[in-house]
């Protein structure tokens, strides 16, 4: 994913061929401000029954710049995640490369619920993966020909394991839990 990048839109200055994520970095920057913010208000709880001075003027000034500036990053955070290009291709090249070890805890719950204690599940699982990192090898393909899987898991449980479509089957209601949450807090 990235954020949007208008036509002209300059990224870094010494890289002309890079989208340098400007929008998320402001936010990012921001955030470490109101996170300051926070602590200045924690450091008023120590003397909160007295109410001196000190309280009021901090307060005069973390409070509106914090509320200042979370308006603003909720402001440009809406723009970006409007605006968001989404590369499903490189998704899924992305997922790929793992050579299925992005599915490892997947296995390992799969294990454990067929009665393989979790430690041993662990193990039978790590050395699976690591071979599969070491030698780059496909980690189902480690996964079918290890005797010990398969003495637990048969062949349509490990490819089930590996499937999309069982690992996004909630997106959908997600998305729509929360779209419909946004619509209520909108109007």
């Amino acid at each position: 994913m990235a954020e949007p990048f208008a036509k002209g839109q300059k990224g870094s200055s010494a890289m002309p061929h890079k989208r340098n994520p400007i929008g998320c970095e402001q936010i990012t920057g921001l955030a470490r401000l109101v996170r300051t913010n926070a602590l200045a208000a924690l450091e008023n709880v120590a003397l909160w029954h007295e109410r001196d001075i000190s309280h009021s003027s901090v307060e005069r000034v973390i409070v509106p710049d914090s509320f200042c500036a979370l308006d603003h990053m909720v402001r440009r955070f809406t723009r970006i995640v409007r605006g968001l290009v989404v590369y499903p291709e490189r998704m899924r090249d992305n997922l790929d490369r793992s050579r299925g070890v992005v599915f490892s805890g997947t296995v390992l719950l799969a294990l454990a619920s067929r009665g393989v204690s979790r430690e041993d599940a662990y193990l039978l699982v790590q050395r699976n993966a690591m071979r599969s990192h070491d030698e780059g090898l496909e980690f189902k393909a480690l996964l079918l020909a290890d005797p010990e899987v398969t003495a637990v898991l048969g062949r349509s449980e490990i490819e089930r394991a590996f499937d999309l479509d069982v690992q996004l089957r909630h997106v959908d209601a997600i998305m729509d839990r929360a779209l419909a949450a946004e619509a209520v807090e909108v109007s």
